[in-house]
């Protein structure tokens, strides 16, 4: 696993969110009323881009900007259609003040 720093913490308010490169892929990272999730930047449906769409963050969902699918942040389950298949999703953590995300090599 790979260690990618997002931003300090206090530069990850609630209600904030940060695309962040992670190799081949790029990954969304969503402070949540306080909790921290980090999903991939691609729906299940189409494979376009995720995490540049809306997002709620009292709900801890995203929204598809394409097709209008809902996924839960934090298990990246989705919760309407047109998609019906999970998207990845990895463990956040802060560490020395610092949001860093795990991202598989």
């Amino acid at each position: 696993m790979a260690l990618i720093e997002v931003a300090p913490l206090e530069e990850l308010r609630p209600g904030s969110m940060r695309l962040v490169p992670a190799g081949a892929r790029t990954v969304g990272v969503y402070n949540c009323e306080g909790r921290l999730f980090a999903i991939e930047d691609r729906c299940s449906h189409d494979d376009g881009p995720l995490c540049q769409g809306d997002w709620e963050p009292g709900a801890c969902v995203v929204v598809c900007p394409r097709h209008g699918a809902r996924f839960d942040l934090e298990t990246g389950i989705p919760m309407t259609l047109p998609a019906f298949l999970p998207v990845e999703t990895f463990p956040v953590s802060v560490r020395d003040g610092s949001v860093v995300v795990e991202v598989p090599d």
